[in-house]
């Protein structure tokens, strides 16, 4: 898609450093190997939904139908490529959620297949900031569940992962079937590792690919 130039995103001059994302389901340590990594990295972190979304999030999820509610998140996500774009031109970037997520987790709750979702975002992909890698968090679904029934700050969205009927192997299924069509996509299996060795063998692996 052609955009007119009011709709163009805005680049500077300064090289771009790495853009890097976390996806995967909630309560899989996304957030806090975001924080491990920016600490280690020197890196911007930023969540998608980033602010003002976050705050209308829950209004929109309980009062719009689904297509008015894609439209909010992918509003989302183009606001989060503009930030990702200039924050870029300073040091790297750590996304909590980016694109991925948008596909998978709207697929997954207005029960839609996730290539009717991918379509309804192509005209809109040469606005968005291309990750240098996607790392996919994943882990047993059995392990999941445990810690999603722990999550100290779980949301509705959270708690209909286990509430709602093949909400959450859906999910999953959804995640994997993204990641097929990602060019960036690093899967990153979880089991039995702390935090800390996941952001150890992240870091290793982003030098490895630079050397």
């Amino acid at each position: 898609m052609s955009l007119p130039p009011a709709y163009q995103p805005l680049y500077d001059e300064r090289p771009r450093s790495p853009f890097i994302v976390l996806e995967g389901v909630s309560g899989i340590g996304k957030s806090t190997l975001t924080r491990l990594l920016t600490s280690r990295m020197g890196a911007t972190s930023l969540h998608t939904l980033p602010q003002p979304h976050t705050d209308w999030s829950s209004a929109v999820n309980t009062k719009l139908r689904s297509l008015p509610q894609f439209a909010f998140y992918l509003s989302g996500v183009l606001h989060a490529s503009d930030s990702v774009r200039l924050t870029r031109g300073i040091g790297p970037v750590i996304a909590d959620r980016y694109l991925s997520s948008v596909i998978a987790c709207h697929a997954a709750v207005h029960r839609v297949d996730v290539d009717h979702v991918t379509r309804l975002l192509e005209p809109f992909r040469t606005y968005l900031e291309s990750p240098t890698h996607t790392f996919y968090l994943r882990c047993s679904e059995a392990t999941l569940r445990e810690r999603l029934a722990g999550k100290p700050d779980a949301k509705k969205d959270d708690t209909d992962l286990l509430a709602v009927p093949g909400r959450l192997p859906q999910l999953l299924e959804n995640f994997a079937a993204v990641a097929v069509t990602d060019s960036t996509a690093v899967w990153v299996d979880t089991d039995g590792k702390t935090p800390e060795s996941l952001a150890d063998w992240i870091t290793t692996y982003l030098e490895t690919e630079r050397a």
